[in-house]
């Protein structure tokens, strides 16, 4: 059976093209997301064409069972899981306090947070028993800093940053990996920045700021991602964050 690469979060920008490279690599890429189905299948026959396998699941990730569920019958029919991809977002918007409800603020805590330890919870066991494993959890700047309107996301990303060093501090030691991948910069995804700015904004900054490489590419990134699960154990990265060159980090404005 194919080591798995599981990836929670499977759009066009950065999940998709983690389970493109991985799936190069020959690990059978299980491609998750929680809607645009005939997205999916594209990217799942993407991968297909360039002789690599790979499965597509429609999953939403904040129903009861859900996660758990899908780590069975992956485990069962598909092949061990040996790298987690965890690259759901938690962004509700920019919003004042009093326009963030306690439903929105819960969600953001769901998928950031909550969904994180669910599949921690059902995958770290397994990848203990077999004495291996990588979790690299996608997260954001609002994990380091919490600006105005960012109440949901900020309290949610820094609940995923602690999460991922109490991780480490449980499962490093007996051979499991586990990253915590700062995303500092605007990505180059149609299904995320680009539906924030709509068509015709995010085209124009394709061609302006993308050109000179200051939006991040989703497949660069991906090769980090890549790299991150292959260092030897006696050389690990736990933290890392990644921005284009032309931007300033966080800690800088």
């Amino acid at each position: 059976m194919q080591p798995v690469c599981l990836v929670i979060g499977a759009g066009a920008g950065i999940g998709g093209n983690v389970g493109k490279r991985f799936a190069r690599e020959g690990y059978h890429a299980v491609l998750c997301r929680r809607s645009d189905e005939e997205g999916l299948k594209r990217l799942v026959e993407a991968i297909r064409s360039e002789g690599g396998a790979a499965t597509g699941k429609l999953l939403n990730a904040v129903e009861d069972g859900s996660i758990e569920n899908l780590v069975e019958q992956v485990e069962t029919d598909i092949g061990p899981i040996e790298v987690v991809a965890y690259n759901l977002g938690a962004q509700i918007g920019d919003r004042a306090l009093e326009a963030t409800t306690p439903k929105m603020f819960e969600m953001g805590w769901r998928l950031a947070t909550f969904g994180l330890y669910r599949v921690a919870s059902k995958v770290c066991p397994r990848m203990e028993q077999r004495g291996k494993g990588t979790l690299i959890v996608t997260s954001a700047t609002a994990a380091m800093r919490g600006n105005k309107g960012q109440h949901s996301h900020a309290a949610a990303m820094g609940g995923r940053r602690m999460l991922c060093q109490t991780l480490n501090a449980q499962y490093a030691p007996k051979g499991i990996h586990v990253i915590h991948v700062l995303i500092d910069g605007a990505v180059d995804a149609p299904d995320t920045l680009g539906k924030m700015l709509g068509p015709e904004r995010f085209q124009e900054l394709r061609e302006t700021r993308g050109a000179a490489d200051g939006l991040m590419q989703p497949e660069k990134i991906a090769d980090t991602y890549w790299h991150l699960a292959q260092q030897h154990r006696s050389a690990w990265t736990h933290e890392i964050d990644l921005r284009s060159f032309s931007d300033l980090p966080w800690w800088n404005h």
